[in-house]
């Protein structure tokens, strides 16, 4: 097996995303971008997406990654239109999309359009979070975007099985697909709710921090295999085990989890960034096998599907958002929608390269061995409806939010609320200190004692000092300050560690040791200040 392709798409991929950061475009478009300008140069080779490598090598971590990091009580809290728009929508514009498509394309037959619809049904988790992340959107409309794309791709991918036993000549019956969705569903959910206890349990009665971070990185794939040998939903079992691990985070060491969010920031930058430059580098493999349909009646068949992909989602977004408000039980539980939220939530639709993989993963042919009828064309509308997202939506989503106008978070406010939860915990670590002092076993020189109380006081402080006003000299805040000022002090030891070894008055296990004491002192002094 050649690995160069391999490392050279990893490398390449981090290289623009961090090239990217650089500049206004996101990431995202400008990995698409490169993508499709490097597949046409000479000598780089196929880099053709296998089904079966992406749905479970890549699309687990990447699920994991997100739901971990998402708030299950945010999520809970919007429920109802998460699952409008992971299960409603999906299925609405399966159907919509897939008749749209049996229309237009000639020789398409509406099973295998159903398959197409499908698979362009779900937004992807990747570009939703990646953009939601980029632009600042309302807590409330990212969580609804981040719920919706963690949740979508089981319901498409169900929706996409059913289509496909119709499309090849299984004899799949309505009856039988609402059978093997709820299947899927609930055996997704059930898997991850038996398995979240024992992996919460095995991570938090590990003992060494790397164990339980090789744990971490093994999860989100025991979770996703167990569930599909179980002919249940992979993805609901992932993200149902991530959020009720990331609820119960704070119970795991402290060691843990600085390394574990190191790890899966690492794991999550390359996976995102090789998963965009997969998508651009997918051109020449779907234009090769678009045979006779080159030209104007395959660009008028590709514009014609991206119109109803992104017409579909606004007459699905508004309604869902507004009716609901009829029923007083909806009006007393959720804040009001804004017309406003509604066209952001619907504009944000990009779709990625889930779609182009469930594409890949089409058979070629049917039963009794004929071809499956129009695949390189459903390959072909997949990647342009994708690519076609990417660009307009993703580019315009920025724009747009910023024309709307949408309150932003008062930093201020949340100063003062980060302030007011530090102020009562330092009280309870102040009198949990005494009583700990007052006892003989925990006995301490005064000037140890002194020392906690002062760390404690320093962390009480150092919230509140976040709200005075600018140095007037520099310009800096207070924060700026705070980290330069300890990073110029910190450096200074570390260059006489450095001397030190030099001149051999101590070794490098030792340096080591010291250099590793003043890295903890600055994240500690960075964290204070942030």
């Amino acid at each position: 097996m050649d690995v160069m392709p391999l490392l050279l798409l990893v490398a390449g991929s981090a290289a623009v995303a961090g090239a990217a950061r650089r500049t206004p475009v996101p990431a995202p478009l400008l990995l698409v971008a490169v993508g499709l300008v490097v597949a046409y140069l000479p000598g780089v080779p196929d880099y053709t997406l296998d089904p079966h490598v992406v749905l479970p090598l890549l699309l687990p971590p990447l699920l994991y990654t997100s739901a971990v990091d998402s708030s299950y009580l945010d999520l809970r809290a919007q429920l109802r239109p998460v699952a409008l728009l992971s299960v409603g929508y999906v299925l609405f514009a399966t159907f919509a999309v897939g008749w749209v498509a049996y229309l237009i394309v000639p020789g398409l037959p509406l099973t295998a359009a159903l398959v197409l619809g499908a698979v362009v049904a779900p937004p992807d988790a990747v570009a939703a979070t990646a953009v939601a992340r980029r632009v600042g959107l309302p807590s409330r409309i990212t969580t609804i975007l981040q719920g919706e794309s963690l949740l979508n791709d089981a319901t498409a991918i169900t929706a996409y099985k059913v289509a496909l036993a119709a499309a090849v000549g299984e004899g799949a019956t309505w009856a039988g697909g609402v059978q093997e969705f709820l299947v899927a569903a609930f055996g997704g959910v059930g898997v991850g709710l038996v398995l979240m206890a024992p992996l919460h349990w095995l991570r938090t009665h590990l003992r060494e921090a790397l164990l339980q971070n090789t744990l971490s990185l093994l999860i989100p794939f025991v979770a996703y295999g167990v569930a599909e040998q179980l002919h249940a939903s992979g993805v609901l079992a992932v993200v149902t085990v991530a959020l009720y691990l990331g609820h119960r985070a704070w119970e795991v060491d402290f060691a843990t989890r600085l390394q574990e969010e190191a790890v899966w920031k690492m794991v999550a930058f390359v996976l995102e960034s090789a998963v965009f430059a997969l998508i651009g580098l997918q051109l020449p493999v779907v234009l090769r096998g678009l045979g006779a349909y080159r030209g104007a009646d395959a660009a008028w068949y590709a514009l014609v599907v991206f119109l109803v992909v992104v017409v579909v989602r606004f007459v699905w977004v508004y309604p869902s958002a507004f009716v609901p408000r009829l029923l007083r039980r909806v009006r007393e539980r959720e804040e009001n929608p804004t017309w406003r939220g509604a066209m952001v939530t619907a504009w944000a639709g990009m779709r990625g390269v889930v779609s182009l993989a469930i594409a890949f993963s089409i058979p070629l042919t049917v039963h009794g061995g004929a071809p499956f009828p129009q695949r390189n064309m459903i390959l072909f509308l997949t990647f342009t409806t994708v690519i076609g997202t990417l660009v307009v939506q993703g580019l315009t989503l920025p724009p747009l939010i910023r024309v709307l106008k949408f309150p932003g978070r008062d930093p201020r406010a949340a100063t003062l609320a980060e302030a007011n939860a530090q102020a009562q915990a330092s009280l309870a670590a102040e009198r949990r200190l005494e009583e700990l002092l007052a006892d003989e076993r925990n006995a301490l020189p005064p000037p140890l004692a002194d020392r906690l109380r002062a760390v404690l006081e320093r962390r009480r402080n150092a919230v509140w000092e976040r709200l005075g006003q600018t140095n007037p000299v520099t310009g800096e805040s207070v924060d700026d300050t705070y980290r330069r000022l300890s990073r110029d002090m910190i450096s200074a030891e570390r260059a006489v560690f450095v001397r030190l070894r030099d001149g051999r008055y101590i070794d490098d296990e030792m340096l080591r040791t010291l250099l590793r004491r003043l890295d903890l002192e600055e994240a500690a002094a960075y964290r204070e200040a942030a």
